[in-house]
């Protein structure tokens, strides 16, 4: 994340040496910095490069499989989106895996999410129903939000992450029902958050979060403190049908779509998590009502010996 694109995305390509997926967005940091960077490590790995152009992070049978920054100069956001989705399920199916059993996460970042917001959705409807997610099946954990690519003419830019040699009983969907309602009801495809068991392990990928109740309604409209309780109600919610709780969490992304809200909103982040890595920028959400949104991912020692460990 950072404040300008357009200015700074070179001097970041030029300063990283790593050979890993990279994802750069101007979603500017309210702290005052010109740049914030989350990082997702791993060791003792083998790293590579697929043919198509994913990231492979290879340990104990498992492939762990990375895409960043994906974009395309398609006529409108629609468009890109249908294309980058395409474009993704040949990658995966060159590594011997599917968008429905191997996707566990999806990032899509939409330039002026209020006017491009709905040929993403429109996009992705469609293209998974050919893939046969559906509601009757399941979708993939994922955060739709505001966020600009250096060149103003990408509408949309979408990270993934997927997993090679998962068995589909290690994947657990998350619906928080008493908090939170399914997503196909108000028109849109994902998930809330999704759970991944290993033999030693649990990790919990809890999707873009906002003040909603089990109706699909906004609630508190224009009251950011009250937006915020309740979205930390709905995502602790969904932590808990995967037996964790906040001190699970190891990392928190905020957005905010009024930089007005940043002291109240980073306040209470400070009272309630003054020991867990955050951070808030600025990034519309999807819908205008809707002040505040969070992610977070979340990892749990467990004892599943008939998995792999991690």
């Amino acid at each position: 994340m950072r404040r300008q694109a357009a200015n700074q995305q070179d001097e970041v390509i030029d300063a990283d040496m790593t050979d890993c997926a990279k994802s750069i967005i101007q979603q500017a940091p309210l702290d005052g910095t010109k740049v914030a960077l989350w990082v997702y490590l791993m060791t003792n790995v083998h790293s590579s490069i697929t043919h198509g152009g994913l990231y492979v992070a290879e340990h104990n049978g498992f492939r762990h499989l990375w895409n960043g920054s994906a974009h395309n100069l398609a006529a409108n956001s629609e468009y890109q989106t249908r294309l980058l989705f395409n474009e993704y399920n040949m990658q995966l199916q060159e590594e011997g895996c599917t968008l429905k059993d191997n996707c566990i996460r999806t990032w899509l970042f939409v330039n002026d999410i209020d006017l491009n917001y709905g040929g993403v959705v429109r996009a992705r409807n469609q293209f998974f129903f050919t893939q046969g997610l559906t509601v009757n099946t399941h979708f993939i954990a994922s955060t739709g939000i505001g966020g600009r690519q250096a060149d103003p003419n990408v509408l949309t830019q979408m990270d993934n992450y997927a997993i090679g040699g998962i068995q589909q009983e290690q994947i657990h969907y998350l619906y928080a029902p008493t908090h939170l309602n399914r997503t196909s009801d108000y028109g849109v495809s994902f998930e809330r958050g999704t759970r991944v068991d290993y033999q030693d392990r649990r990790h919990v990928f809890i999707s873009g979060t906002a003040s909603i109740n089990n109706k699909g309604e906004i609630m508190y409209p224009k009251n950011i403190v009250k937006q915020t309780e309740r979205m930390w109600e709905n995502v602790e919610a969904l932590l808990n049908e995967a037996e964790c709780t906040f001190d699970d969490v190891c990392e928190i992304t905020v957005y905010l779509r009024d930089t007005a809200d940043y002291p109240s909103v980073n306040n209470m982040f400070e009272q309630r998590f003054p020991n867990k890595p955050y951070v808030i920028v600025h990034a519309p959400v999807c819908r205008s009502g809707w002040l505040v949104e969070m992610e977070c991912m979340a990892i749990r020692k467990v004892d599943n010996p008939q998995f792999k460990a991690f």
